[in-house]
């Protein structure tokens, strides 16, 4: 009974974490409003994740694994790379929008150079970006796909789909302020859908 309420505290502690995340953000967000969500002691919180550090690797960890194994299982009813890319792209697009705490933390992750990033951590990351990389090379390998660099098309997909999601509020702001078209009315398929077509473009061998 003890190992079952500690895993349902663990887990009702992620939970929380993911929502005020979300909200708030890395930085904003304080273990005491997290403990008062979990109506939990703030030591218990501690008990389970020595910091708020320790507490945001173990969401990210949680959430890089199941947008992989989310992209990996809907990839399975693919039968091309164009379509696994595709795939792909709408998967993560989708996911991340619907859990907007994924590409706001990642961000955080990638872009804070100041830290090391964990190796468990790391090896999350790394295993999205080698599914990603497979799918590429069979496409160059069949002849779908040609002149391709992994790392450079995947920051391009990747880090185009997090910043339209993270970006959303401002660009909207920015678009009623100027009348700049900062593509404000455009939601997640819509961008997914250009994404993909402006890839195939750049990946079509014409010659």
């Amino acid at each position: 009974m003890k190992k079952r309420d500690a895993e349902a505290s663990k887990e009702k502690i992620i939970t929380n974490a993911k929502i005020l995340f979300s909200k708030k953000g890395f930085n904003a967000s304080s273990m005491d409003e997290l403990a008062s969500m979990c109506d939990l002691n703030k030591a218990m919180v501690f008990y389970y994740f020595k910091n708020k550090q320790g507490l945001f690797e173990a969401v990210m960890k949680e959430v890089l694994e199941e947008i992989y194994n989310t992209i990996k299982k809907e990839n399975q009813n693919q039968h091309n790379p164009i379509k696994e890319l595709e795939s792909f792209i709408k998967t993560y697009a989708t996911f991340a929008c619907e859990h907007p705490y994924l590409p706001s933390l990642l961000l955080k992750e990638l872009s804070d150079s100041g830290s090391v990033v964990p190796e468990q951590l790391f090896a999350n990351m790394r295993q999205l970006f080698e599914f990603f990389s497979e799918i590429l090379k069979k496409g160059e390998k069949e002849g779908c796909f040609s002149d391709i660099i992994p790392m450079i098309l995947y920051f391009m997909i990747i880090g185009t789909l997090n910043l339209m999601i993270t970006t959303k509020q401002l660009r909207i702001k920015a678009h009623a302020l100027s009348g700049v078209d900062t593509c404000s009315t455009c939601n997640i398929d819509e961008i997914s859908e250009y994404i993909m077509k402006k890839m195939k473009k750049m990946l079509k061998d014409e010659k």
